[in-house]
């Protein structure tokens, strides 16, 4: 992957990997060349690895409506401790260089929040 871009500058993903938390959800929005569709899409295939990871729970890519090649992937996981072992392995560390150079990801993590009358935790 050429570029990581924070969501938040001031709180990047490695800063947040480092918060012990539990129900986590991450969402990244990839922007890419349009001419590399097929090659990010083949290089997500680097979900497999985590889907066989502790605390993994689910994944989902969406991909933008019309004509951008703009991609937005959630993943579900027990908690940042399963998240970071996760993302900080070895092989799926090896695997971000068959993104193609145009990627850049914008990853972040959430928890759910509580809206009274509308959503709950």
């Amino acid at each position: 992957m050429s570029l990581m871009r924070p969501m938040d500058p001031a709180f990047p993903i490695d800063r947040q990997i480092a918060i012990d938390a539990s129900a986590i959800v991450l969402i990244n929005l990839f922007t890419l060349d349009k001419a590399d569709e097929q090659a990010f899409l083949d290089a997500w295939q680097a979900a497999a690895f985590m889907k066989r990871q502790p605390g993994f729970i689910s994944t989902q890519m969406h991909r933008a409506v019309g004509e951008s090649p703009a991609y937005l992937n959630y993943a579900v996981w027990e908690s940042t401790a399963d998240f970071r072992a996760a993302f900080s392995h070895p092989e799926f560390r090896a695997k971000l260089s068959a993104y193609p150079s145009s990627a850049v990801a914008s990853p972040h993590l959430f928890q759910k929040v509580a809206v009274p009358g509308i959503c709950v935790a």
